[in-house]
């Protein structure tokens, strides 16, 4: 069997005997149903060869489809002009960058269906191609393009230069609906979607995909199709692992699945993950292995944002299905990128509650940020949690908080703000990193505690202060009674006070209590 791995060309796919999941009923029924629509999604998610896919499909290559569910529903396979636009493959940094590939598309264009000296301007020249396409060829337009939110995403921490990059597409992707009459059908897709004050702001006529029912399986790979297209790898990768059947499953899904794009929707898996590992077969983090956008240190830079909240907050679909430039909460970028997806729905209020989609995020998302917090370097986490979960497991209290100070000595604070929270921060990621049942700042009846982790015969309460005691600490913890829920448990308690010093930037001093 031969994976179609980073190969994003629909044609090439089919002509060369690779796997390809059909999902040309979905395009059949969008290309009938509306003219122009924006799709989000993460990264190596399936977006550019579904933009190929429809540009083959809709120049008619009835050949490439053989087989294939569409080739039953389509009747005319008519050929219409494509301009297609692809925006990924360019560094934006200057705003001639992204000049420079507009230009370099419109002339390509102009080359085919003719140019008139007086469109001067990107927009102009983008409207005189589409009409004169359209009347040379007899047939309206298809615009796809690809990854449209590129340049804006490369400039979030430069306002100047994203207003720039801003102003040009926002003129360039209003002829959208400008030259409506001789357009047939449009697709955007890009990881984010810009809001109020963006690039849409004049596009009411777009028909926005992310969050809708109907395509949420429009890219990525879903169990049904697992099981349709890829028995024989399955097979194959249990033998590998000494494992059954239905366990290589359920580590499939535990590893790869959980993407949620609407609520109580569909899981679906991330198919470069997935894909990788049948190929390979073999488990791994293949997503995050081709790096990790910049853009996310960034806005966790600017927001000083508390990580707990990451899956503990609350938000409405509007709130989450738009990056609003005059924001600063983060959420939204997060979700969109892929880290985080809808895990339930509050009906009656219209609220989202976000989180993990799967072990493969939660453990590199983890694994990522981990580094910006302290002194380990990347790559070398493992180790280090290593040692702290055979201390925590054998009640070692003193040698993982002497571990947890020398690791948050010494850091250059790569992500500085509130001194406590971002204590509090480092610890959250190294619990989770433990691998273990952790909370953060979990509401109690009175008051708060800041972490507990559980360990098989364990129960750690953590409170943290600053330039406070590590007594002070320990008497927050009893006298707000955090022990309490754990009344019950079997395993033996121990309460941790630490204090920070905000002067010597550094664990202060801890103390136990069982």
């Amino acid at each position: 069997m031969k994976y179609p791995i980073g190969i994003q060309n629909f044609e090439k796919i089919i002509r060369e005997g690779y796997v390809y999941v059909d999902k040309t009923a979905l395009l059949y029924q969008l290309v009938r149903e509306g003219s122009y629509y924006f799709l989000s999604r993460p990264r190596r998610f399936g977006k550019s060869l579904l933009i190929s896919t429809l540009e083959a499909y809709l120049s008619g290559k009835k050949e490439l489809f053989q087989g294939l569910a569409i080739e039953k529903l389509e009747k005319d396979w008519d050929s219409y002009p494509i301009l297609h636009l692809d925006l990924n493959n360019q560094r934006y940094d200057s705003p001639e960058s992204l000049n420079e590939i507009l230009d370099l598309n419109l002339s390509k264009w102009e080359d085919q269906y003719g140019r008139y000296d007086k469109e001067k301007t990107f927009s102009l020249r983008f409207a005189g191609i589409v009409e004169r396409a359209a009347k040379k060829t007899g047939k309206r337009c298809v615009i796809l393009v690809d990854e449209y939110d590129k340049p804006l995403l490369q400039a979030l921490n430069d306002e100047a230069l994203q207003d720039e990059f801003r102003a040009v597409l926002k003129a360039f992707y209003s002829v959208l609906k400008t030259q409506d009459q001789y357009i047939k059908f449009a697709l955007l897709t890009g990881v984010t979607k810009f809001g109020k004050v963006s690039v849409f702001s004049d596009l009411n006529n777009l028909t926005d995909l992310s969050m809708d029912e109907r395509y949420q399986t429009l890219c990525g790979i879903t169990e049904e199709e697992i099981l349709r297209y890829f028995q024989e790898p399955l097979h194959q990768l249990a033998d590998k692992y000494h494992i059954s059947y239905e366990d290589t499953l359920a580590r499939l899904k535990r590893d790869y699945d959980g993407y949620h794009f609407v609520e109580n929707g569909e899981g679906v898996y991330n198919p470069f993950s997935l894909l990788n590992t049948l190929s390979r077969l073999k488990f791994g983090r293949y997503w995050f292995e081709t790096g990790t956008p910049s853009y996310l240190v960034e806005v966790m830079k600017q927001d000083n944002y508390p990580l707990p909240d990451l899956t503990q907050e609350q938000v409405t679909g509007d709130f989450l299905n738009s990056i609003d430039s005059m924001s600063k909460n983060p959420i939204p970028l997060i979700y969109q990128s892929g880290y985080l997806t809808i895990k339930d729905y509050d009906e009656e209020f219209g609220f989202y509650t976000l989180g993990f989609p799967n072990k493969e995020v939660e453990e590199g998302f983890t694994d990522y940020l981990l580094p910006f917090y302290t002194n380990i370097q990347q790559g070398e986490s493992a180790f280090y949690i290593g040692n702290f979960i055979r201390d925590l497991r054998a009640g070692r209290v003193d040698d993982f908080m002497r571990r947890m100070s020398t690791m948050l000595s010494d850091t250059d604070y790569k992500i500085v703000g509130d001194s406590e929270l971002y204590f509090q921060n480092a610890f959250y990621l190294i619990a989770r990193m433990l691998g273990f049942y952790t909370e953060v700042e979990r509401e109690t009846s009175d008051g708060r505690m800041d972490m507990t982790v559980k360990t098989k015969d364990y129960i750690y309460i953590f409170e943290f202060k600053l330039n406070g005691s590590a007594d002070e600490a320990l008497r927050q913890i009893d006298e707000k009674g955090y022990a309490k829920p754990f009344a019950l448990d079997s395993r033996k308690l121990i309460k941790v006070g630490v204090n920070f010093s905000l002067k010597k930037r550094c664990i202060e001093a801890w103390k136990k209590e069982s």
